[in-house]
């Protein structure tokens, strides 16, 4: 048996499920969802945690998302959303390469996913491909934080944990990499999701909306 690979396609996605439960990172959810409507393209759909929080007007989530046991845990609540007459159809595996037309989304959402995309540039790229003009990505990410001394320390863990949070980066500079790939940011909140001085390393929460340009 292969115990890395039964870590990382079984557990960790169990693991990630857990850990972005609605009472700790819900109203960061509700942030990045308020006000959409027509067709979204989710990154990193996982269980589908963020379907609860998309607006009424929203007919159609295509969801991005490798994790076989994610997908499909997230049964009940694609089965709730489509009682609310949306559908939500797995469209691909890998956010680099999508099976949608261009300009065929109104809106790209992420959360909690650019820091672990492999091929994040052909992802961004594809992010724009599919986004109707007068679209927008939406995010809610962990990134590089501002202060140097955590920074410091998350580029110092970064090997290690890299290799137990599925390919997870913690020394991704969101915003940057985001304006590094042609889009107009405007960010949103910015803030650790905790003082406690070891949380800080993976909790310098950021979220806004970035345009192509």
């Amino acid at each position: 048996m292969n115990l890395r690979r039964v870590y990382d396609d079984h557990l960790f996605p169990r693991l990630v499920d857990l850990t972005l439960t609605d009472p700790l990172v819900g109203s960061w959810r509700r942030a990045v969802c308020d006000g959409l409507s027509g067709d979204v393209v989710e990154f990193g759909f996982g269980s589908g945690r963020n379907l609860p929080h998309y607006p009424a007007d929203v007919r159609t989530v295509s969801a991005v998302e490798p994790s076989d046991v994610a997908w499909s845990r997230a049964g009940g609540r694609v089965d709730a959303f489509a009682r609310r007459g949306g559908r939500v159809e797995r469209v691909s595996l890998d956010a680099a390469r999508i099976d949608l037309p261009d300009d065929s989304a109104d809106a790209v959402v992420t959360t909690w996913t650019l820091c672990s995309i492999p091929d994040l540039g052909s992802a961004l790229e594809e992010a724009r491909r599919v986004l109707r003009p007068g679209g927008e990505l939406r995010f809610v990410e962990h990134s590089l934080a501002p202060d140097p001394s955590v920074a410091r320390w998350q580029r110092r863990l970064q090997p290690m944990w890299g290799q137990v949070a599925g390919g997870c980066h913690l020394d991704r500079d969101i915003p940057s990499l985001l304006v590094d790939a042609g889009f107009e940011l405007a960010v949103g909140q910015q803030r650790y999701i905790s003082s406690v001085p070891g949380a800080k390393v993976v909790g310098w929460f950021v979220t806004g909306t970035a345009l192509p340009q």
